[in-house]
């Protein structure tokens, strides 16, 4: 199996631990679906690691050192591993041929635009709420943060296979919105803000850029809000 990125690495580990378990006579269905491999936070550790003798243990009754000692001897013939060594209570460190390294630019560059995407998430469908801010007052540095973060998140999804609907919640009906519209209206008459309104110098900027755009809005009908509901864009 040729090692190109940490997936491939992890089907390695795992049918190595298929074969390794099957000829000491362990029970081969203890084997997790899913094998983690990681970067070791210190480099010297290795190029990757994992825990997979951990979490066998004490399903099949060996000790994990132990385990962990036959699945690095049995890695270390595998093609693409210079070296696999057990650290700590059991974990295996894996470093990689040079070859196998390059391979791993290789696949990188080959794969373009779309390195990293996979089918993982296919057929699932999610809903990503983000920013959402409320209508009443400014937006700030929070809210345009998770602008960046929700759309980040939504575009990783949507690389592994997912449907993702980005959406964000107007919440521009009810009774908020009207104290609201009275706090602007009291602010473009010269009036004390209403004891249920917004107070702030935004209200104020807000009521002289409309009477600045609107000379007769004051003169205009104003609609009541009552609890109708929120709505939202999704695209």
């Amino acid at each position: 199996m040729d090692v190109r990125d940490p997936a491939d690495l992890a089907e390695l580990l795992k049918a190595t631990a298929a074969a390794v378990l099957a000829e000491h006579g362990l029970d081969t269905s203890a084997l997790p679906q899913t094998v983690l491999v990681e970067r070791p936070r210190n480099p010297e550790h290795g190029d990757y690691a994992s825990n997979l003798a951990l979490q066998l243990a004490k399903k099949v009754g060996v000790n994990p050192r132990e385990l962990a000692g036959w699945l690095a001897a049995a890695l270390t013939k595998a093609d693409g591993i210079a070296s696999a060594e057990v650290a700590g209570p059991g974990f295996i460190n894996l470093r990689l041929e040079t070859s196998a390294q390059a391979q791993i630019v290789n696949s990188v560059i080959d794969a373009g635009d779309h390195f990293g995407h996979s089918d993982l998430l296919a057929g699932q469908k999610i809903n990503l709420e983000f920013v959402s801010a409320n209508p009443t007052g400014p937006i700030h540095i929070g809210g345009t943060r998770w602008a960046a973060v929700g759309d980040a998140l939504g575009r990783l999804l949507t690389t592994q296979g997912a449907d993702v609907v980005r959406e964000y919640y107007f919440n521009d009906h009810g009774a908020q919105i009207d104290r609201f519209a009275n706090s602007l209206i009291a602010a473009a008459k010269g009036e004390p803000t209403p004891a249920d309104g917004y107070a702030g110098s935004y209200i104020t900027d807000i009521a002289a850029h409309v009477l600045e755009k609107a000379p007769d809005a004051l003169s205009l009908p104003i609609p009541r809000c009552g609890r109708r509901s929120a709505r939202s864009v999704s695209t």
